[in-house]
């Protein structure tokens, strides 16, 4: 009978004027305390460059390409990069997986297949685009 009594004993309720966080605090076993590291906080010039193929697109990837060089379609043919665009562009970013437009209407794809769902994914990407090129980009894509 002695052994139940302490399942019976009413449970300490937490005290209404301490904060969540110090409730938690009080609660947390000092064997966990002990093995928690510190979070070190980074200046943004120590922390580790992403990898070249996690990072976005930066305008120095993209300089020297341009409509007259051929890299980048006109807006009035559909902006967007050509094929001689896309083989610069992943010369000179090794790793990269760039490709070019899924132009095939969407009647013709099956739904499951690669190319429709990167066609979906561009049209949910680029819905906010509203300038002239992004217009034509997301029309030639079938947005």
């Amino acid at each position: 009978m002695e052994r139940f009594k302490s399942f019976f004993k009413k449970k300490d309720k937490p005290d209404p004027m301490k904060t969540a966080g110090d409730y938690v605090q009080s609660r947390t076993p000092t064997k966990l305390k002990d093995k928690r590291p510190e979070r070190i906080k980074l200046e943004p010039h120590e922390r580790t460059p992403l990898p070249k193929h996690l990072r976005r697109m930066s305008a120095e990837d993209m300089s020297g390409m341009s409509v007259g060089s051929g890299h980048k379609r006109p807006v009035d043919k559909g902006a967007g990069m050509t094929k001689k665009g896309v083989a610069a562009y992943r010369r000179r970013n090794p790793g990269s997986k760039l490709q070019t437009a899924v132009t095939t209407p969407p009647s013709k794809l099956k739904p499951d297949s690669k190319a429709a769902k990167r066609r979906k994914a561009f049209c949910s990407r680029s819905r906010s685009w509203t300038s002239e090129r992004g217009k034509a980009a997301r029309r030639r894509w079938n947005c």
